[in-house]
C-alpha cells in the first residue's frame, strides 16, 4: 500500500477470472470477474482452481487507485447493500485468454462511465473486508462535505412585461424575438 499526503493512495489488487462452459453453441465458454486479492504480487493467468470444465485464473494484477476528489463516489459505493469494486474487462482477439484487465476502481461513477462507452464489459465484484476498511479511513482522513448555497434571485422587476426582445422598430410577422401574443394583437388591427 503506497501512501501520498496529497490525497493519493494505491494498493496492488489481484483480478480473479472464471471460465465455465457456455449455456448456447454461439458462446463456448462464459467469463466472468469473481474475487479480488487485496495486496496480490503480480501474476498473468495463473491456474487457482480447477473443477471440471470450470477454470478460476488470477489474470493480472493491478493497482486499485484512491483518489481525494473521489471520496463522495467511494461513499456512494460503500453505502450499497454489498460494497463491491468495478472490474473493467476489454475484449481482445487470444482464445485462450480472450479478455484483457484494464482496470480495477472503487468508484460506482467511473465504473458507469465505461460502461456508458459500450466498448467494454464492467463486472462487480463484493469488496473484501480489508479493502473496505482502508477505504472507509481513506474517505474519512479526506472527504470534506460541499456546503449547500442557496441560489439567489437576480435582482429584476419579474412584474415587468417585455413582449419580445427584438428591435421594436421592425413590424415584420416573423420576427424571431416577437412572442405569439405580440403577433395575434397585430393581425386584428
Amino acid at each position: 500500500m503506497i501512501r501520498n499526503p496529497k490525497k493519493f493512495e494505491t494498493m496492488p489488487m489481484g483480478i480473479v477470472l472464471r471460465r465455465a462452459p457456455g449455456a448456447t453453441r454461439w458462446a463456448k465458454w462464459v467469463w466472468n470477474a469473481v474475487g479480488v486479492l487485496p495486496g496480490a504480487a503480480a501474476a498473468d493467468w495463473v491456474v487457482l482452481r480447477q473443477d471440471g470444465d470450470v477454470t478460476e485464473y488470477h489474470a493480472a494484477t493491478l493497482m486499485l487507485e484512491l483518489h481525494g476528489a473521489e471520496t463522495e463516489a467511494y461513499l456512494h459505493g460503500m453505502s450499497a447493500q454489498v460494497p463491491c469494486l468495478y472490474v473493467i474487462l476489454r475484449e481482445n482477439d487470444d482464445e485462450d485468454h480472450p479478455l484483457d484487465v484494464d482496470l480495477v476502481t472503487a468508484s460506482p461513477y467511473e465504473a458507469q462511465d465505461y460502461a456508458d462507452t459500450g466498448d467494454d464489459i464492467v463486472e462487480k465484484v463484493a469488496m473484501p473486508p480489508a479493502v473496505i476498511a482502508w477505504l472507509h479511513d481513506f474517505t474519512q482522513t479526506h472527504h470534506k462535505a460541499e456546503e449547500f448555497k442557496k441560489r439567489r434571485r437576480d435582482r429584476k422587476d419579474i412584474t415587468l412585461i417585455e413582449d419580445g426582445v427584438g428591435d421594436a422598430r421592425i413590424t415584420q410577422m416573423a420576427d424571431v424575438y416577437r412572442s405569439p401574443v405580440q403577433a395575434k394583437k397585430e393581425r386584428l388591427q
